[in-house]
């Protein structure tokens, strides 16, 4: 591609944009008249620059996932050689290639626990859709076709497939279209006490435990959520939830899914999520990080007490996708892995943790909107309030979050407003892994500046 288009190209493929393609997630009707706010033509590292030259910091990773930072030649040159000498394999019917079996391995010597298997999709929602078939069918196999009911929690995001987005309870996504399967529960949220048995608790009803007793858990399934939930609002768990939950699975006979597409592949400071909390799931969903998005692939970890199960039937498994295995994304996996152990990208995500929660300690202290925050690893966020001391939120016609963030793109910075329920007003930044002190220092000093301007407005 030319770099930095001229001015009338880049308009034409504004209009073209506007004419012939319907993004995901996005007002259609506001964006057939508006056309694209930014078309990206390049990036390098924790930065992309747009067609007119313009020059960002990616802030949230794109979406949660270019954990490696944009232009990386190693994971294109994978790609390219890969492309050169096998492009696409099936992998139904017993069909296999080298870079999917390798992957496999390397996967399962990084997972915790006995998680030894994997099977392959092309991203995180159908990762998610694949653990509630696998869980449903391992039932079956088992002899309890009854248990097939789902329980997620309040505010997860697992994905926009039929049931993933079932499972999802942010509202736009749950009610879009009605598309959403029977058998699906939301829980409230990180209520460890509850998960414990304490029935005293004001909470207790509608916590997962609760669900199980009234639902009769020789009807549950499996129990999904995020280790820290993302596009909810970046909310960490208590320190003993994940175990409470894991110690209600186990008592109840219930698979424990860990939805890991965001917090994999050391966006939290851990390879993966749950080994902040030393837990094992029963499935693993990974996605995004595991090519920090430079191939299409996800997959679910499948611990072994579930494989032994389903490596005993002898019937075709009826489930998959064609680019289930697919070459060229696992060539790119594997190099990705490499690279995140090669370079120590896991330790330096922690270590910029620190960076992340000074800068977010300057913040609170000088502006007195600013409140909640919150980081592990390079996953973070902080609030909006009018007052915070007294919990007052900004009236809903504010718009706080959303003023900030566009200040934000406005002094180049790209950061993604969350506003999962009215009133709320939550600030997600997940920078690519390899950004360093002094680029997290000029994050921190945009956002400052932007929310004094905001300020002024209010």
């Amino acid at each position: 591609m030319v770099k930095n288009l001229s001015m009338q190209h880049a308009q034409e493929l504004a209009e073209l944009d506007k004419k012939y393609y319907l993004h995901p997630t996005t007002a259609p009707k506001a964006h057939a008249e508006q056309g694209p706010k930014i078309m990206f033509e390049k990036g390098n590292g924790v930065h992309v620059t747009d067609v007119y030259g313009d020059t960002y910091i990616d802030g949230v990773s794109m979406l949660w996932n270019v954990n490696l930072g944009h232009g990386q030649k190693e994971l294109a040159e994978v790609a390219k050689e890969q492309m050169e000498t096998l492009a696409y394999s099936s992998s139904f019917i017993s069909y296999s290639n080298e870079p999917a079996v390798r992957l496999s391995e390397k996967l399962v010597s990084l997972a915790p626990g006995e998680l030894n298997s994997v099977f392959y999709t092309s991203g995180g929602s159908e990762s998610n859709d694949t653990a509630f078939k696998l869980a449903r069918f391992y039932w079956e196999l088992r002899g309890e076709p009854k248990k097939r009911k789902i329980i997620a929690l309040e505010n997860a995001y697992h994905g926009v497939t039929i049931a993933a987005q079932t499972a999802t309870s942010i509202p736009n996504f749950h009610t879009f279209s009605s598309s959403k399967i029977e058998e699906v529960f939301h829980a409230k949220a990180h209520l460890t006490n509850c998960e414990k048995g304490d029935k005293s608790d004001p909470n207790y009803e509608g916590c997962i435990r609760d669900i199980v007793e009234k639902e009769g858990a020789d009807t549950i399934a499996a129990i999904i959520m995020e280790p820290v939930q993302g596009s909810g609002g970046v909310f960490i768990p208590p320190a003993e939830y994940l175990q409470a939950v894991r110690d209600l699975c186990d008592e109840f006979g219930i698979l424990f899914i860990a939805d890991e597409v965001i917090c994999g592949f050391g966006r939290t400071g851990q390879m993966f999520g749950v080994e902040n909390w030393d837990v094992v799931p029963d499935f693993l969903c990974f996605a995004k990080g595991v090519t920090s998005g430079y191939s299409q692939l996800g997959g679910v970890l499948i611990h072994q007490k579930v494989r032994d199960e389903l490596v005993r039937f002898e019937g075709v498994l009826s489930h998959g996708f064609t680019y289930s295995g697919h070459p060229t994304a696992c060539a790119v996996g594997l190099k990705n892995i490499e690279i995140i152990e090669r370079d120590n990208i896991v330790a330096h995500s922690k270590l910029m943790e620190t960076e992340l929660k000074a800068g977010y300690e300057y913040l609170q202290n000088k502006h007195g909107i600013v409140t909640k925050t919150r980081a592990i690893g390079l996953l973070s966020a902080f609030e909006l309030f009018q007052d915070p001391e007294a919990e007052i939120p900004f009236d809903v016609s504010v718009m706080a979050a959303a003023k900030v963030g566009e200040e934000c793109f406005k002094r180049k910075l790209l950061i993604r407003p969350i506003r999962v329920a009215e009133g709320k007003n939550i600030i997600a930044v997940a920078p690519p892994l390899v950004i360093n002190k002094q680029e997290i220092e000029t994050v921190i000093s945009i956002i400052d500046e932007s929310i004094t301007a905001f300020k002024k407005t209010v």
